[in-house]
C-alpha cells in the first residue's frame, strides 16, 4: 500500500537514575559514596535508505518509544544505557512538527536523530567534594523527549511525467525505465506515483510517473493534488499529451493552470511537450499537431510512440542534456538543518514570573537542574537551592518580593522556599 502521509508519536528513552549508595567492605567501615551514574535513555533516529519509497510501514506503528537508560548500581558502575531505536524513512521523508518543518530526509544513508534520549542522573560518588565527603544526593535522569510528528513524503526524482489521465505516462515510463506500473486503457489506471531508473546513452536519470491530474485537481477534485507534491523537486516536467485528443491544446492549458493553482513554483520549471501514440496518425497530421502545440506554447514538442520506441532516443537525449545543465550550475539552496534553538532560551537565561500563587521560574539550565532533583529527598533540594542561588535566581528572587513560604514553580514542579 502506498503511503505519503503519516502522523506519529515518538518517545525517546528515559535516563537511568544516579545511586545513592555508600561502600560497606570489612576493615573500611567508612568506605565513602559509591553510588554510580545512571545510563542514557536510547535515542530515535531516522535512517534513509533507497529501497523504500513509501510510508506504509508506519500505518500499523503510530508509536515508537525507545527503552530507558538503567539507574547506577553500586561500587561506581555505570548504569547500561538503551539501545537505540533506528528507523528506515524513503528518500524525500519531510518531518513536521505542527506546522514547523523539522526535517528533510533527501540523501541516501542520511540519519538524524528525532527525539533525544534523556541523559542519566549522577550518582552520589560524583558529587564527593573536599567539603563534602558524604554527600547523599543523587540526581534522577532525564526524561526522553517526546512528540507528535508528521511525516510526508515528496518523491526524489530528476523527471516528472504529468498530464491528463489515459495521456499514455505509464507506458512510457514501463518503456524508458525499469518500472513496471499497472497499464490499461481507461482513466485513472495509476494510482499512485511510478519511479524508473532511466539510462540513455552514458547517461541515466530518476523518472516519476504522477497520477493523472484533471481540472479542478489543486482543489481535491479526482486525485486531487495529493500527488503534486511529489514533481515539487523535479527539474524537469514532460507534459504529455495524447494525439488523438480533440483539442491538444485546451488540454495542455488545462494542466497548466493546475499547476499555477497548485503553486511552489511548480508553472516554473522546465517543461517539454510530448504528444504520445503517434502510431496510427499520418506523419502530415503529427507534423501539423507539433506545429500547432509548439506555437500555443513557445516550448519544446516531440512526437512519440512509446510501444513502437519511435521518437524515444531523441527525447531522452533532450532530456538527458538539460539536467546535464542543471547539474553542472552550483547549488542555489541552503541544505535544511534541523535546528530548534529559536524555540528556546539561550542556556544562561532565565526569566521569572510573578503568579497568584507564587512564582515561577523558566529557563533551560535551571528547568534542568530542577528536573534532576529527587524533591522527596531533603539534601537534593538542599543542592537545587544551592544552584539557584549561584545562577543568581534567587537574589532576583528577593529584591521582587519572595517570602519564607511562598511557592516556586521551576519545571513544573513546586519549591517551598
Amino acid at each position: 500500500m502506498f503511503a505519503d502521509n503519516v502522523e506519529i508519536k515518538v518517545k525517546a528513552g528515559k535516563g537511568g537514575d544516579g545511586r545513592t549508595s555508600f561502600l560497606h567492605e570489612k576493615y573500611r567501615a567508612k568506605g565513602g559514596p559509591d553510588g554510580g551514574d545512571g545510563g542514557h535513555g536510547g535515542d530515535i533516529i531516522f535512517l534513509v535508505d533507497h529501497n523504500l519509497n513509501t510510508l506504509a510501514s508506519f500505518r500499523n506503528h503510530k508509536s515508537l518509544a525507545a527503552s530507558d537508560g538503567e539507574m547506577g548500581g553500586k561500587n561506581k558502575a555505570h548504569g547500561k544505557s538503551a539501545e537505540d531505536i533506528t528507523i528506515k524513512v524513503p528518500v524525500g521523508t519531510m518531518v513536521y512538527v505542527g506546522d514547523k518543518q523539522i526535517a528533510d530526509l533527501a540523501e541516501d544513508g542520511q540519519s538524524q536523530v528525532m527525539a533525544q534520549g534523556g541523559r542519566g542522573g549522577f550518582g552520589n560518588a560524583h558529587f564527593v567534594s573536599s567539603t563534602r565527603q558524604s554527600p547523599r544526593v543523587a540526581e534522577l535522569g532525564e526524561a526522553g523527549e517526546e512528540m507528535q510528528l508528521r511525516l510526508e513524503l515528496k518523491l526524489v526524482a530528476d523527471v516528472g511525467l504529468i498530464g491528463l489521465p489515459n495521456a499514455g505516462k505509464s507506458t512510457l515510463l514501463s518503456v524508458i525505465s525499469n518500472a513496471r506500473p499497472e497499464i490499461a486503457d481507461y482513466a485513472f489506471t495509476t494510482l499512485v506515483p511510478n519511479l524508473g531508473v532511466v539510462a540513455i546513452d552514458d547517461d541515466s536519470f530518476v523518472a516519476a510517473d504522477i497520477p493523472g491530474l484533471i481540472e479542478g485537481a489543486s482543489l481535491g477534485k479526482g486525485l486531487g493534488d495529493e500527488f503534486l507534491r511529489h514533481i515539487e523537486r523535479t527539474s524537469i516536467l514532460l507534459h504529455l499529451i495524447d494525439a488523438h485528443s480533440q483539442d491538444v491544446v485546451t488540454n495542455y492549458r488545462l494542466i497548466q493552470q493546475e499547476l499555477k493553482s497548485y503553486g511552489h513554483d511548480l508553472i516554473n520549471k522546465e517543461q517539454i511537450v510530448v504528444l504520445t501514440k503517434i502510431d496510427g496518425l499520418e506523419p502530415a497530421k503529427v507534423k501539423l499537431i507539433v506545429a500547432q502545440l509548439k506555437k500555443a506554447t513557445k516550448r519544446p514538442v516531440y512526437a512519440i510512440s512509446a510501444p513502437a520506441h519511435k521518437g524515444l532516443a531523441e527525447l531522452l537525449r533532450a532530456v538527458a542534456e538539460i539536467l546535464r545543465q542543471h547539474r553542472s550550475q552550483p547549488e542555489s539552496e541552503t541544505p535544511f538543518v534541523y535546528d530548534l534553538s529559536n524555540t528556546k532560551l539561550p542556556e544562561a537565561a532565565w526569566e521569572i514570573e510573578k503568579l497568584d500563587s507564587g512564582w515561577r521560574i523558566s529557563g533551560q539550565k535551571p528547568e534542568r537542574f530542577a528536573k534532576r532533583t529527587d524533591f522527596a529527598n531533603p539534601d537534593s533540594l538542599a543542592r537545587l537551592r544551592d544552584i539557584l542561588t549561584k545562577l543568581g535566581i534567587v537574589k532576583k528572587l528577593e529584591q521582587k518580593g519572595l517570602k519564607a513560604g511562598d511557592r516556586v514553580e521551576v519545571a513544573g514542579k513546586d519549591l517551598i522556599w
